[in-house]
């Protein structure tokens, strides 16, 4: 697998150069999952991003209220991301993601790390930041205006 080939498809990475993808890459823990494998639980703590680089997951949330029977909200595979927001705050997990394939690999990037980055190197931490911002932006409209 190739890492950087990877992280260049990332929408979050979209703008940065080869040197800040690079960047990027050395703070990437690599993690191996089973199907089935639980990779972060709704409500826990949340301290890492996840780029999924083989295989894939699904997100499930379970609601509180009325209806709380678990729903699955998406699918995702290689170049696609969750756990954006805990880049963000400090917030605990919106949903439960596991793994749906054998031999799924990801990346984690944890926050300290990735703060650390953004710190030394405003440019990527701006241009990650707009993009993320610009992702959240969408969800939170899509949402509005479906419902789910």
């Amino acid at each position: 697998m190739d890492l950087l080939s990877v992280l260049s498809k990332v929408e979050l990475f979209d703008g940065l150069t080869p040197t800040e993808l690079n960047e990027v890459a050395l703070i990437c823990a690599q993690r191996e999952y089973r199907a089935g494998q639980v990779i972060t639980t709704q409500g826990e703590p949340g301290g890492e991003l996840f780029v999924i680089c083989d295989g894939f997951v699904e997100v499930v949330v379970s609601p509180s209220g009325q209806n709380p029977a678990p729903r699955t909200v998406v699918h995702l595979g290689r170049g696609q991301l969750f756990g954006e927001m805990a880049l963000v705050d400090y917030g605990p997990r919106s949903a439960t993601v596991k793994s749906i394939a054998d031999h799924t690999v990801i990346q984690a990037i944890d926050r300290d790390d990735f703060n650390r980055l953004c710190d030394a190197n405003h440019h990527l931490g701006f241009v990650v930041m707009r993009n993320m911002a610009a992702d959240l932006s969408f969800k939170l409209r899509h949402y509005h205006l479906t419902g789910r």
